[in-house]
């Protein structure tokens, strides 16, 4: 059975989606529609943006989605999940590819999402960090012990066995830091984003998302779309949304994810969109088990 999973933010690069453009009639026309959607031309910084505009939140996560979406729709019969998944802002790619929301609805959401998100961020100081080769029990112990001292830190992305980030206030990540090396963590490595995604932090974010996913129509999907909430196949639209909503400020489960679409028959992985982190992770998942 082949999975299709679709990556976050963080995947971006200058340049991308631009053979897709020049070279597939099925790609130039969604690239427009999504200028037209978006009323500016996101295009023109995915194909010729420096490194430090494409990493702006209100740009990252519609050319992301875009460029992982219609690299999926591009495939034509060739685009043929028996299940799929996206890691944070993917999950909205996936939830599209899989026909529960239209490529217009989709974008729309991504971008509400991402200027909340910004919004967010800009409300409060925070960051994230990735955690190497620590247990995630012990992950989550120190960061509950930082959390009752007064200072918001929590397991945000449980990744792959060996790799959790952790998202919360500034403060808080720098104590997590020295605590998590204290008790054996390889490397605790801060991470460039804009703030403490999956965390408690984006709470006024998700409110407002919520109001968004609520007024928008969802369809039943072509195949089970893996959350990243609960790590389950949901094909219910009521589900799909409330699990969306709540994705804002829960961890993303993708190693389990991963594990669950495994035990259910997926037997190969397609990445669609830019670069191939998510093969990685998979790669690391499936040869713990």
């Amino acid at each position: 059975m082949k999975a299709f999973v679709f990556p976050g933010q963080g995947a971006q690069f200058s340049g991308m989606g631009k053979d897709l453009y020049e070279n597939n009639p099925i790609a130039k026309e969604y690239f427009d529609r999504a200028n037209e959607i978006l009323g500016f031309r996101i295009t023109d910084i995915m194909f010729e943006g420096t490194a430090d505009e494409l990493k702006q939140t209100r740009v990252t996560q519609p050319a992301v989605f875009i460029h992982s979406v219609v690299t999926a729709f591009s495939m034509g019969e060739d685009f043929a999940p028996s299940m799929v998944a996206g890691h944070s802002l993917g999950e909205l790619s996936a939830v599209t590819a899989a026909g529960a929301l239209s490529f217009e609805d989709g974008l729309r959401l991504v971008y509400k999402r991402a200027l909340a998100m910004q919004k967010a961020c800009e409300a409060q100081e925070s960051t994230m960090a990735a955690v190497i080769a620590l247990p995630e029990d012990k992950v989550e112990t120190v960061c509950n012990e930082i959390t009752c001292n007064g200072n918001i830190v929590v397991a945000a992305n449980y990744n792959c066995p060996g790799q959790i980030a952790i998202s919360g206030t500034k403060e808080g990540i720098a104590a997590a830091s020295d605590a998590l090396k204290e008790v054996g963590a390889k490397r605790v490595i801060p991470l460039s984003v804009s703030g403490a995604f999956h965390s408690p932090l984006m709470q006024s974010a998700k409110e407002e998302l919520e109001q968004a996913i609520m007024s928008t129509p969802f369809n039943t999907p072509r195949c089970p779309i893996y959350q990243n909430v609960d790590a389950k196949p949901h094909t219910s639209p009521e589900e799909i949304r409330a699990n969306l909503i709540a994705q804002l400020t829960s961890p993303v489960r993708w190693t389990t994810t991963v594990q669950n679409m495994v035990a259910d028959g997926a037997t190969e992985f397609v990445e669609c969109g830019p670069g191939d982190v998510l093969q990685g992770l998979i790669k690391k998942i499936t040869s713990a088990n």
